[in-house]
């Protein structure tokens, strides 16, 4: 017989209710505490939920031997600080991203997760959105042939944030899908940002990422947009795909489009001449999983516990995300410098 195994979330903002319903979901699982510092949050959660118990106290939460799981959606500043106690309590944790805010803590939460042999994940939800994870079938399979650059738009009016800019805020998620997707981990960054409302925060960066085989990605963040968008576009050899979010229909869309090299040789003085031919083919829509990446997420948070493997977005791929953010900071504060990642 499976052991009930019993979660905690701590920080109920928007993601609250979602994990609350998805977790309860789940055969053999329930969720028995909610914890946040706004009692309208809280109180909204106990409408939904009334066998919930709702608290302000998180330390009762990781003190409870019922509890096997902690969810840790507070504020970005917190995820370190709460993931560390959850940890020395004995449990088993998903934070939310990004890991940590410093490279040091975050390496921290690693070893002490090793330490006392408990699952770290981190919330990089896109890696099992079936769109993301479809787009990287079409780039391993070949059929776009070499990846010569991808470009991703998240942006919006809003929402504003007062504990994170736009890029710790969205930025990730991008960085996230882009090491998925490619394989790899990009070697340099470089970034400008701008803060234009009253809260002195970047509400807006462009970020460009250098991976290997020269692949170049561009990441726009923004919320100060007047359209909604969550696109990402990437352009190969031989096709083109996007990944249109808010399409959930027609998530994925894939262009035969190129631009061909054709060779005429003369032979009388073996000279080759190369002409560009543009390829404008059909469009093409392939069936896409219907599934909640949060459930999926959500399952697999659980799954991992109870057969004690490693996550597919476990610490050291939160680590490898927040390299990236921090070398971001640091192109942002000398003026767009290309840094180079370690």
């Amino acid at each position: 017989m499976t052991k009930k195994i019993n979660i905690g979330i701590i920080g109920c903002g928007y993601w609250g209710p979602n994990f609350v319903r998805n977790f309860n979901r789940i055969k053999g699982v329930s969720v028995k505490y909610v914890c946040d510092l706004s009692p309208e949050r809280l109180s909204h959660i106990k409408k939904l939920y009334p066998d919930i118990i709702a608290t302000k106290d998180y330390l009762s939460v990781l003190k409870d031997k019922d509890i096997t799981g902690v969810i840790v959606a507070t504020p970005a500043s917190r995820h370190y600080k709460i993931a560390r106690e959850a940890l020395l309590c004995g449990k088993n944790i998903l934070v939310e991203k990004p890991i940590a805010m410093d490279l040091n803590e975050a390496r921290k939460l690693i070893e002490l997760a090793a330490d006392k042999k408990r699952i770290l994940m981190v919330g990089h939800t896109f890696k099992f959105n079936p769109s993301v994870i479809k787009l990287r079938g079409l780039i391993n399979s070949g059929s776009l042939g070499q990846v010569y650059y991808i470009y991703s738009r998240r942006t919006n009016l809003g929402p504003l944030r007062k504990d994170a800019n736009a890029i710790w805020d969205l930025a990730p998620h991008d960085i996230s899908i882009m090491n998925f997707i490619l394989g790899k981990d990009p070697l340099s960054v470089s970034a400008q940002g701008a803060k234009y409302l009253p809260h002195d925060l970047e509400d807006v960066a462009f970020i460009s990422l250098n991976y290997p085989n020269r692949i170049l990605v561009h990441i726009h963040v923004s919320w100060l947009d007047p359209k909604k968008t969550r696109e990402i576009v990437v352009v190969g050899s031989k096709k083109m795909a996007v990944f249109d979010d808010l399409n959930a229909e027609t998530p994925i869309s894939v262009y035969d489009k190129s631009v061909m090299k054709k060779r005429f040789k003369q032979d009388y003085d073996s000279f080759e001449e190369f002409q560009m031919i543009i390829k404008n083919g059909n469009v093409q829509t392939p069936q896409v999983k219907k599934q909640e990446p949060l459930g999926a997420e959500c399952s697999h948070f659980i799954e991992c516990i109870r057969k004690n493997k490693a996550p597919l977005t476990d610490g050291k791929d939160g680590l490898e995300v927040l390299k990236v953010l921090v070398g971001i900071h640091r192109s942002l504060a000398n003026n767009g410098k290309n840094c180079f990642l370690v």
